[in-house]
C-alpha cells in the first residue's frame, strides 16, 4: 500500500512539473495570438541600412490552425520581399520558424523575460543556405493591446544588423 501511494505521489509531482513547464511556454504563446490583427510601423536599424531605414512596415498577424499556430507576415514599403513567420507550440518550447527571403528557415526558441513584457526568441539551428545571411534572434514587447515592438537581428559576414519595428495596430 505504501508502494502504491508513493508511485502515485511521484506522479502527480511530475505531472504538475508538466503543468508548469505547458504553463511557462502557454502563457507568452498566448500572449503573441493577442497580436492578431494589421499593424504599421516604421523600421530603424542599427547599423543605418538605406534600404529599410525609416521606412513604413504593415506586419499581419493571423492565428490559424485552430489556434496551435500565429502567422507572421511582414512587408515593407518598396521592398519585393514578403518573410513569413510562423509560432507554435512544440511539447513545452515556444518555437518559430522564419521563412527569410535570404533563402533559408532559421528555427528559434522563446522565452518570456522577468518583467512579463517580453519575448525574446534565440537561435535554435538554420535550414538552408546562410550564404547570404540568417535571422538571428527576435524579441516582441507588447506596450498596450494597440501598439508592440518588434526586434529582429539579422547576421551577416560583417556583423549583426538590428531592426527595430515600432508597431501601431490599424484600426
Amino acid at each position: 500500500m505504501k508502494a502504491c501511494i508513493a508511485t502515485a505521489f511521484a506522479v502527480l509531482i511530475s505531472l504538475s512539473g508538466l503543468a508548469s513547464a505547458a504553463t511557462e511556454t502557454q502563457g507568452p504563446f498566448d500572449r503573441l495570438k493577442a497580436l492578431a490583427g494589421e499593424w504599421e510601423g516604421t523600421v530603424t536599424t542599427t547599423p543605418p541600412e538605406p534600404s529599410v531605414q525609416g521606412k513604413s512596415a504593415h506586419v499581419s498577424l493571423r492565428v490559424t490552425s485552430m489556434g496551435h499556430a500565429l502567422m507572421h507576415e511582414m512587408r515593407i514599403h518598396g521592398r519585393p520581399d514578403d518573410p513569413i513567420t510562423m509560432f507554435y507550440l512544440d511539447g513545452d518550447r515556444l518555437l518559430l520558424t522564419h521563412y527569410c527571403d535570404a533563402g533559408n528557415r532559421p528555427r528559434m526558441e522563446g522565452k518570456m523575460v522577468p518583467d512579463g513584457k517580453k519575448v525574446e526568441f534565440n537561435l535554435l539551428d538554420v535550414a538552408g543556405t546562410t550564404e547570404y545571411g540568417h535571422m538571428h534572434n527576435a524579441a516582441f514587447a507588447v506596450i498596450d493591446p494597440d501598439h508592440h515592438t518588434e526586434e529582429w537581428t539579422f547576421m551577416l559576414d560583417k556583423g549583426p544588423v538590428r531592426a527595430r519595428f515600432d508597431l501601431q495596430r490599424k484600426k
